[in-house]
């Protein structure tokens, strides 16, 4: 098992307190803390990112499944073209794609680098999501949907997550709001269910492409689950939606570090 480090202990249990504190975010974490933590190459960190989101949000799913709060025949319609497009990105797009993209003089352009500018790119995008505060809107009656929009929708988040290795509630909660006409309460509750089966789909991409440390996966992804637990007790004392805006800025933070230790 590789080294684990106070740190990176740490992060994973960060990673499930904020899930838990805001319904969503935390995921964003998960390749940083592998990868600048734990030094695990970031094509790995991507597959390894997938299972911990997916099972942490598993959990969350099933604690929201026993609360009927998930709206089952919208997340089957967003999920179905997710989980397609996040597995054959995982299986073979990244695959598929050269250690060495192209070459310029002294610089290099690998396929490590384009993952970590990538991931960057959708940290910036997760951070102004988490920043900007949202109107409540007016839904219509739950259940008139928007196939078309949906399932395109579906598609796209699965790529992005086969490519960078988080839950795209940013993306996925909106849709659902706008598109699925959902209540907030349940938008949040059925993107968890939707992350979580397309995350540990994709991850089932994985298992053929790269060698994988079970005992290091099993042991991580426990401790965010207990993060995420700690995170749903914490949420009776602190407002989710200040935290989420704190946490917006941190990760806004983070993806210009990385934008910036990936290019220097």
């Amino acid at each position: 098992m590789e080294a684990l480090t106070i740190y990176g202990l740490l992060g994973a249990l960060v990673i499930g307190v904020v899930l838990g504190l805001t319904g969503g975010g935390g995921s964003i974490l998960t390749v940083p803390v592998l990868v600048y933590l734990l030094s695990i190459n970031p094509v790995t960190a991507t597959a390894y990112s997938l299972f911990v989101v997916g099972t942490t949000a598993l959990f969350g799913t099933i604690r929201n499944a026993q609360k009927g709060m998930i709206e089952y025949r919208t997340a089957f319609v967003f999920a179905v073209p997710a989980f397609i497009a996040v597995y054959l990105t995982r299986k073979l797009i990244i695959p598929s794609i050269p250690d060495t993209i192209f070459m310029f003089n002294e610089f290099i352009f690998t396929k490590d680098l384009a993952v970590m500018l990538f991931f960057a790119f959708i940290m910036l995008l997760a951070s102004v999501s988490m920043i900007r505060t949202r109107k409540e809107v007016a839904v219509k009656e739950t259940g008139n949907f928007n196939y078309p929009l949906i399932i395109v929708e579906g598609f796209v988040v699965g790529a992005l997550t086969g490519f960078v290795g988080a839950g795209g509630g940013f993306l996925i909660i909106p849709a659902l709001v706008l598109f699925a006409n959902l209540p907030m309460k349940k938008a949040v509750a059925t993107s968890l269910m939707i992350i979580a089966i397309k995350s540990l789909i994709g991850f089932l991409g994985d298992i053929d492409n790269i060698q994988i440390d079970w005992e290091f996966l099993l042991l991580f992804t426990a401790l965010s689950v207990v993060g995420i637990f700690l995170g749903i007790y914490l949420n009776n004392f602190i407002e989710g939606k200040k935290v989420k805006k704190a946490f917006g800025w941190f990760v806004l933070a983070m993806a210009i570090y990385i934008i910036i230790n990936s290019l220097k």
